[in-house]
């Protein structure tokens, strides 16, 4: 199906042989009576079935979390002292309201009363402490550190109400990264039955099967709609169409074009949006030929952003040229999404330079249950053997992909797309900087590390703004990896149901969905 018709599309538009890609065998749909029976089962019990590419990380503590997947379902377990909305901005949650001194160290919040965690406790200003300093310090075997908050040189809780954070020196972004996860102090098993605050209380998992969450009755907002949301993991595209089709499952996001067409149109609603993301073939940085620059400026002038948007994605996507995406507003440079033109002659002249006048062997290992980055990967293998450079597509499971190229570093380049847990501008650039432990394709540039170092001592937003685009073009120019799109963000949405919120960052929000009258 979809690598057949992108083999097809390159032989017309680029004029030039490729090897035939097998086509799939295409899915048979149940029948509509099946689907609408399922359907009806489900309306009555107000519930839905939404459909992942992924199982999520082993621990659901969210203080541990490493996947985005796993970020973007519990979304909607767990809350901070404030959290994002839809268009960007931050709004208060466990806390009600904040003041803020005039030296912008001290921050004083005031915490809403009766939030209750899903085990029927009452959140303390002792739980936020607690959340807050296990994040900042990292000392717990497995806690993700926040090292934004390492700034933080003093918290404390004068009364059961009340949280008091003094920071060593300001930051405008910190409020941002208070987003992270308010979890009861004295509770030890968040990783196997996690407990938060959010619209969802979880109820179960099966490991490679689903996740299932329920309304929280006692959330201190507005309600979650529905009863109970399951998430039904399926690591397989053609099974995720499958599911779909036979009313198996009512949401679906992250589909491609090529999946939506084959769903009916009296069945789905598609919505479109952005999945806030960088995809890119991410390039390690440490090992040959990626280690020498001109090589890495050869592979960005090969390959045309433009070209793997209209073939794979039917148009759908937004050509980025950096480490930055266009809902980030003032981050985001445009200019540098030109930056390379594509250029296969120079491409060839650079790699001459460079000692491989004749190409070289590239692999590029994908998780296999990303379809559209399997997709990407296809026309970037053919747009890439143009210059003597023969890809080897290297598909694995998630999990592999997580711990032998995310945490071991063991690849030659990567296709996936790399996402931000806060708006900020540091969520996105600061992996890139030498010591950094996420650095997985070990850029280690020192004008980048001089410059994020200038950015957090910069409290000047307009300044910090234009330090932060300054490490996006350091990126750009030393072709640290080969930027390709924003892919849109397809979601099937069975008739039926409303109220799909997209996000500037990579979550799923349940609480909006709701049955139509």
């Amino acid at each position: 199906m979809k690598k057949r018709l992108i083999a097809l599309a390159l032989a017309a538009l680029m004029c030039a042989g490729l090897s035939a890609c097998g086509s799939k065998e295409g899915s048979t749909p149940q029948s509509p009576s099946a689907s609408g029976a399922q359907q009806s089962a489900n309306q009555q019990a107000n519930a839905v079935t939404v459909g992942i590419a992924q199982d999520l990380d082993n621990s659901l503590d969210p203080h541990k979390a490493v996947a985005a997947g796993t970020k973007e379902v519990m979304f909607n377990v767990f809350e901070g002292l404030v959290k994002p909305t839809s268009n960007g901005d931050l709004t208060p949650a466990v806390a009600e309201s904040y003041t803020v001194s005039e030296d912008h160290l001290t921050y004083t919040f005031t915490l809403r009363e009766g939030v209750k965690f899903h085990n029927g406790d009452t959140v303390t200003a002792e739980d936020v402490v607690y959340s807050i300093q296990r994040v900042a310090a990292a000392t717990e075997t497995g806690v993700v550190q926040v090292e934004a908050l390492s700034i933080i040189s003093d918290i404390t809780a004068p009364d059961e109400g009340t949280v008091v954070i003094t920071l060593s020196e300001p930051s405008n972004e910190f409020l941002a990264n208070l987003t992270v996860a308010i979890l009861p102090a004295d509770y030890t098993e968040q990783d196997t039955a996690p407990v938060g605050t959010g619209p969802f209380r979880f109820v179960s998992r099966s490991a490679q099967e689903s996740i299932v969450m329920e309304k929280f009755e006692d959330y201190w907002g507005e309600k979650a709609y529905l009863d109970q949301v399951t998430f039904r993991i399926i690591e397989n595209a053609e099974g995720l169409l499958m599911g779909l089709q036979s009313g198996a499952i009512d949401i679906c996001s992250h589909l491609s074009s090529t999946q939506t067409a084959q769903l009916s149109a009296d069945e789905f609603n598609i919505e479109q949006g952005n999945m806030n993301l960088v995809q890119a073939v991410y390039l390690n940085n440490a090992v040959p030929p990626l280690d020498n620059l001109q090589v890495r400026q050869a592979l960005c002038l090969a390959v045309n952003k433009q070209e793997i948007i209209d073939m794979a994605f039917d148009g759908y996507g937004t050509p980025i040229g950096s480490s930055m995406y266009p809902a980030f507003g003032k981050y985001f440079d445009e200019s540098l999404t030109g930056y390379y033109a594509y250029d296969t002659e120079q491409a060839k002249a650079l790699l001459a330079d460079a000692g491989y006048p004749n190409g070289f062997e590239l692999t590029i290992t994908v998780p296999s249950n990303y379809q559209p980055h399997m997709d990407t990967a296809q026309v970037v293998a053919e747009q890439l053997k143009l210059i003597g450079v023969n890809v080897t597509i290297q598909p694995v499971e998630w999990e592999t992909w997580l711990s032998d190229v995310y945490v071991g570093r063991n690849f030659q380049a990567t296709l996936v797309g790399v996402d931000a847990s806060t708006m900020t501008a540091r969520a996105l650039l600061e992996r890139f900087t030498s010591t950094y432990s996420k650095n997985f394709i070990n850029y280690s540039n020192a004008e980048y590390d001089q410059l994020f170092a200038q950015a957090q001592a910069c409290y000047d937003d307009a300044q910090q703004t234009g330090i932060y685009k300054a490490m996006l073009s350091n990126l750009t120019e030393n072709a640290a990896n080969v930027y390709i799109q924003d892919l849109a963000d397809l979601v099937a949405v069975r008739k039926g149901l409303e109220g799909l919120t997209f996000y500037p960052i990579y979550v799923l929000d349940l609480s909006t969905i709701r049955y139509s009258a």
